[in-house]
């Protein structure tokens, strides 16, 4: 059983930076490819970034691509999301999630993932 928990969060303008960790426990972190979803009120859970389980491959959303990074640690058992150029639409709750042995476009679906986090709001401010 894995237990993640996302922290970082917070209130900020248009054209800041913000940077998500996410801390991993209760497994063997190295083995699981780690992705970022957000959630705005009344939509679908969307994919944001992944990294696979090695670090070697990052995925991004559109959205993001060129303003996000994804990265992790597997010595410290963490995944972050730096943000930077935020933007009001960019405005929801983010969720860490894992998938062990991930790999792929299927690290873009919801369902490929074992373990989620509680989430951590991220607002920006027009």
């Amino acid at each position: 059983q894995v237990q993640l928990v996302e922290s970082g969060g917070g209130l900020v303008q248009a054209g800041d930076s913000l940077t998500l960790s996410c801390a991993a426990s209760g497994g063997t972190f190295s083995t699981y490819s780690m992705g970022w979803f957000r959630q705005a009120p009344g939509k679908e859970r969307e994919f944001v970034a992944a990294i696979t389980w090695g670090g070697g491959l990052r995925y991004y959303a559109g959205s993001v691509k060129g303003r996000f990074t994804i990265s992790r640690d597997n010595a410290k058992n963490m995944v972050y999301l730096q943000m930077n150029s935020l933007k009001p639409e960019d405005t929801a709750v983010y969720y860490c999630a894992a998938d062990r042995y991930g790999s792929g476009s299927r690290l873009e679906r919801r369902d490929e993932y074992d373990y989620w986090g509680q989430g951590t709001q991220v607002t920006v401010s027009s």
